[in-house]
């Protein structure tokens, strides 16, 4: 389970699906069981991301951490969406502080000096290898394609 995940609200949750009752919810199936039993769609970020783009509706519920909603609002500005509340209703305690802390010039200083060294066992490392495989091929379809999809150049 993820500290995001497990942050979401399932009586917020059905607070906000009755203020907006023709809202599907799309939920990252690291959520709680409680969570996805209300989702209309659970899936990868972006799965969740293909499901707005799909949907007929104009309004989105959203559980997952927050900042796919920045994508989602930058390549579907038309549409609306709305982050899954925590317990208190209106917490930010869905922000992951691990992600936040990756940046460029870590990734970059990692990359160049080959540092931090993780070692596991070789077992647990095929294990992980599976998953992230699967990533990077769900992935590869949209690298180089920045934000919004496909780059469309016209004229020379």
């Amino acid at each position: 389970m993820c500290i995001v995940h497990e942050a979401f609200s399932e009586t917020e949750l059905l607070k906000l699906k009755a203020q907006h009752a023709h809202a599907p919810v799309a939920a990252h199936p690291e959520c709680p069981a409680v969570i996805l039993d209300h989702a209309d769609y659970v899936g990868s970020t972006r799965g969740i991301l293909d499901y707005a783009m799909a949907m007929a509706g104009d309004t989105l519920i959203v559980a997952t951490e927050p900042h796919i909603i920045h994508q989602m609002e930058k390549a579907l500005p038309n549409k609306t969406f709305i982050g899954a509340p925590g317990a208190d209703g209106n917490c930010n305690c869905n922000i992951c502080p691990y992600m936040a802390l990756n940046t460029m010039e870590k990734l970059y200083v990692a990359l160049r000096d080959l540092t931090p060294r993780i070692e596991i066992e070789e077992g647990l490392r095929l294990r992980a290898k599976k998953s992230l495989d699967a990533m990077l091929a769900m992935a590869s379809g949209s690298i180089g394609q920045g934000d919004l999809g496909p780059v469309r150049v016209t004229g020379d």
